[in-house]
């Protein structure tokens, strides 16, 4: 199958076709960084992770671009509030993010670009765009002026008679039309600013994206990826900004992952229903987050949950008993590559079906159980090269268990071996009163068994 990705912009799957088959060009928006990061920001994060892992194993070369907002009113206040430096509660939040992510076996993407080292770029697309005459100076703002262009609205889907002022800052009367957006806004002399034609000021928020891919990526790039919440205005407002300036499509394919909710709501910092991925790394290890993120299609919502973490601890144990076996040592073979046509990644070049690949990885895992000891080999280079393309299975079994010691009862994994070896006998013995009695206290203390060919296996 070739690849597949569902197009915000056409509505539909499309095949992938790149410009240029030797270089993808992938950019996401990437955080804010005023605080740490909540779930939902991570949900991005981890899907477009998954789809750069696709891409290098497709393609030669992926340039993957995440930026990093460094300079917003938001910024402003929390620092602000904090009494602190604005550089200095970037840089901390900045490098938290960064470290949350890696903790979620998120890959670094090759490119990083901070909004505030763009500023040149940002004021040469604006005065490009006032020189097209898509751009206006008024009472010491400079705005896109979104009647300028004919399909304004095209990726949303809006009409321009229906909307109201996108950009953060309320409609006001110098705009020509209230979707009118700010490409840059006057600095008081407490608040960060540049020099520019138009004074002293700062960026407004949708600019910047659209200057850092012209400058790392090109006027025209193959994949831009976010978040739903920003197919507007966000979205909107950076392919008005690409294809007014330079007179592209900017981008070919867009792609937005669904929300995650919270009790059925969706989860966001005004209504106070968000989760640190800071304070849930405390509770759950990174991998179970990020198996929890890619256990649904990434255009679906995704009810956040611990009944959702739960199953996906427990999916994950499943598969690394697999890795690890019971009595036996097994390395996995050397240089397996899976072939183009592997379930994994065939369910990955249909719209990242990530859902569809955790199954796939399951199958292995139970054809490895199963498995004679000359076919584990095999099979386990299989699993770990298919778990590979979702970012899972990257800790050795043994160290992902050994914080898994001890059962809501205090039973330690020797205990366990003890029960399970006295049930073993006591079942050769005939005495399967004895048997019965030892597995409902191992399910009383959250422990499933499992008999096979080699044993009893056993799991929390």
């Amino acid at each position: 199958m070739s690849l597949k990705l569902h197009n915000t912009l056409t509505g539909q799957k499309d095949d992938f076709i790149p410009l240029d088959p030797n270089r993808i060009t992938l950019y996401v928006c990437g955080p804010t960084v005023y605080n740490f990061v909540h779930i939902g920001n991570a949900r991005p994060v981890v899907v477009f992770d998954v789809l750069y892992r696709l891409l290098q194993r497709l393609y030669p070369e992926v340039a993957y671009a995440r930026n990093i907002t460094d300079i917003d009113d938001k910024i402003i206040n929390a620092a602000a509030e904090n009494g602190e430096d604005i550089g200095e509660l970037t840089e901390r939040f900045s490098a938290a993010f960064l470290e949350d992510m890696a903790a979620l076996n998120a890959k670094t993407p090759n490119i990083i670009p901070k909004a505030t080292d763009h500023i040149p770029e940002m004021l040469q697309m604006i005065e490009t765009l006032v020189e097209k005459g898509h751009a206006y100076e008024a009472d010491g703002q400079v705005l896109f002026a979104v009647e300028s262009m004919p399909d304004y609205g095209k990726l949303s889907g809006r009409k321009l008679e229906d909307m109201l002022a996108g950009a953060r800052v309320e409609v006001a009367d110098y705009k020509r039309h209230p979707g009118d957006f700010i490409l840059w806004k006057p600095s008081t002399d407490e608040q960060p600013g540049w020099d520019s034609p138009w004074g002293r000021g700062r960026p407004g928020w949708h600019i910047e994206c659209s200057a850092m891919i012209h400058k790392h990526l090109g006027d025209v790039i193959d994949i831009h990826g976010g978040g739903q919440d920003l197919i507007f205005p966000h979205h909107e407002n950076e392919i008005a900004q690409g294809c007014c300036a330079h007179g592209t499509d900017y981008v070919r394919y867009w792609m937005h992952n669904g929300y995650i909710n919270i009790d059925g709501e969706k989860m966001s910092k005004s209504l106070g229903n968000f989760r640190l991925v800071r304070d849930l790394l405390t509770q759950y290890h990174g991998e179970i987050l990020r198996f929890a993120l890619v256990s649904s299609h990434y255009r679906s919502p995704l009810n956040f949950s611990a009944d959702v973490l739960e199953n996906a601890e427990k999916g994950l144990d499943t598969l690394y008993y697999a890795l690890l076996g019971r009595g036996e040592t097994v390395e996995p073979e050397a240089g397996y590559q899976l072939p183009d046509n592997h379930p994994v990644l065939e369910a990955l070049k249909d719209d990242l079906n990530t859902s569809e690949a955790v199954s796939a990885l399951h199958a292995i895992a139970g054809e490895l159980n199963k498995a004679e000891l000359a076919d584990k080999p095999k099979l386990k280079a299989e699993l770990l090269a298919a778990a590979d393309l979702l970012g899972l299975l990257t800790e050795e079994p043994t160290a992902w268990f050994q914080n898994k010691n001890v059962s809501e009862d205090g039973l330690s994994n020797d205990e366990i071996d003890a029960l399970v070896a006295e049930r073993t006998q006591a079942k050769k013995d005939k005495n399967f009163a004895r048997a019965d009695e030892i597995r409902e206290q191992l399910t009383e203390a959250g422990i499933q068994l499992e008999d096979t060919r080699e044993g009893t296996r056993w799991s929390r």
